[in-house]
């Protein structure tokens, strides 16, 4: 086994792991759930079948992670995030539903208890503050808050908020677009 998994998990063995990832007590990893190398998967997690999960992804206490979740590289999840793959729930189906894919892109952040409905993309090095509600696409380098969020500002690929004139305390300095989105120098 080329990852570390505490006694207490349950981890199928048609899960595909990568090396060197962590998983700790109380976690369910699913056959067909692909977690990538160097995650930590903590406390109370549950990866089902079809999700993936990229390279160096931390996933704090008690988060689902269900089918049609994909996780980016370098994503941080905070503790108690939903994720929603259903826009219709119902305990007993009559007809089949429609699996709306939800793209978590490389080096986001979802802070504490957000809550993510199903067929969004949250993008690049965006981030998400605690106790959202992401009812639409989040774009990349954006800050929102609030429920339902609403953009905040800029962040930089450290995570820090960008100053007014878009440079942040690191030394990167990004720049608008005619679209009004933000890109790095």
């Amino acid at each position: 086994m080329s990852f570390f998994k505490h006694e207490l998990a349950t981890v199928s063995l048609e899960a595909d792991i990568g090396e060197g990832t962590r998983i700790w007590a109380r976690t369910n990893i699913q056959s067909g759930a692909k977690i990538g190398q160097h995650c930590n998967i903590c406390d109370g997690t549950f990866v089902e079948k079809g999700a993936i999960i990229g390279d160096h992804v931390t996933v704090k206490h008690n988060v689902s992670v269900f089918n049609g979740v994909v996780i980016g590289d370098d994503v941080f999840i905070g503790s108690n995030i939903a994720f929603i793959n259903d826009r219709y729930p119902r305990s007993h189906r009559q007809d089949e539903w429609t699996l709306e894919k939800t793209w978590i892109k490389k080096g986001a952040t979802l802070g504490a208890n957000v809550t993510i409905l199903c067929g969004l993309t949250v993008g690049e090095y965006a981030v998400v503050g605690a106790g959202s509600v992401v009812t639409g696409d989040v774009p990349a380098y954006t800050i929102v808050c609030g429920n339902p969020a609403r953009e905040k500002g800029f962040a930089c690929q450290c995570g820090r908020p960008l100053n007014d004139y878009l440079k942040c305390h690191c030394e990167k300095q990004y720049f608008l677009t005619e679209e009004g989105r933000i890109v790095e120098k």
